[in-house]
């Protein structure tokens, strides 16, 4: 008996192909919105950082994150060894544009200018 479905067409089997190609593609791309950021800084003044990969914030991060929990720290057959952090340094990027602050020469602070604290 043939198949009378669309499914079984060539031109539908190539279609469901080039789909599957094209998920694959956003999925597994490194800077997809599943990914990691195509460039990684903080924020200079005003905002608190935002979430960043660990990868990100060093070379070793696997290794930094197993001395500090204390994994493997009492095996007795192949004991670790201290393996130095190897940390990225990530720059910053401003967003405002703040003025400098003026700071009169000399200072001078009077104690009449201030509110009385009880």
């Amino acid at each position: 008996m043939a198949s009378t479905r669309n499914k079984n067409t060539r031109t539908n089997y190539e279609i469901e192909q080039r789909n599957f190609d094209l998920a694959n593609r956003y999925t597994f791309n490194p800077n997809s919105a599943h990914g990691l950021a195509s460039s990684t800084h903080l924020p200079d003044v005003g905002l608190n950082p935002a979430q960043i990969p660990y990868s990100q914030l060093s070379k070793n991060p696997v290794n930094i994150e197993s001395y500090l929990f204390g994994i493997d720290s009492t095996n007795l057959v192949k004991p670790r060894f201290y393996e130095q952090p190897q940390i990225n340094q990530l720059e910053s990027v401003r967003f405002i544009d703040r003025m400098p602050m003026v700071i009169p020469e000399p200072l001078v602070i009077e104690k009449n200018q201030r509110p009385l604290r009880k």
